[in-house]
C-alpha cells in the first residue's frame, strides 16, 4: 500500500440531508466551517441535498429534489418513449 497519500485528519462528522433534515454521524475527513449539535455533543457538519432516507431509489417515492432540474430534463427528452410503453401496459 502507497505510504502518505490518505488523509490522517479523520473524526467525526455529521452528515445533514437538507431535504428532510435527516442527521448521520460517520468518520471522515471532510472541511466544515459549521457545526452541530447531536446527542449533546458538538461536530462538524456536512450538509447534502440528498441521502439514503431521501433518495426515491431508496424510499420508493418518485418525487426526487433536484436543484438543476435533471429529471425535469430527462423526462422530457424522454416523455414520448416512457408514454408508449406505459400505454403497451
Amino acid at each position: 500500500m502507497t505510504k502518505g497519500i490518505h488523509p490522517e485528519n479523520y473524526r467525526l462528522v455529521a452528515f445533514k440531508d437538507m431535504s428532510n433534515d435527516h442527521v448521520f454521524l460517520c468518520r471522515s475527513a471532510v472541511s466544515t466551517k459549521e457545526t452541530i449539535e447531536v446527542n449533546g455533543e458538538t461536530y462538524p457538519v456536512y450538509k447534502m441535498e440528498i441521502s439514503n432516507t431521501s433518495h426515491p431509489f431508496y424510499t420508493g417515492k418518485m418525487k426526487l429534489v433536484d436543484t438543476a432540474g435533471r429529471v425535469d430534463k430527462f423526462m422530457s427528452r424522454y416523455a414520448k418513449r416512457y408514454d408508449k410503453k406505459n400505454a403497451a401496459k
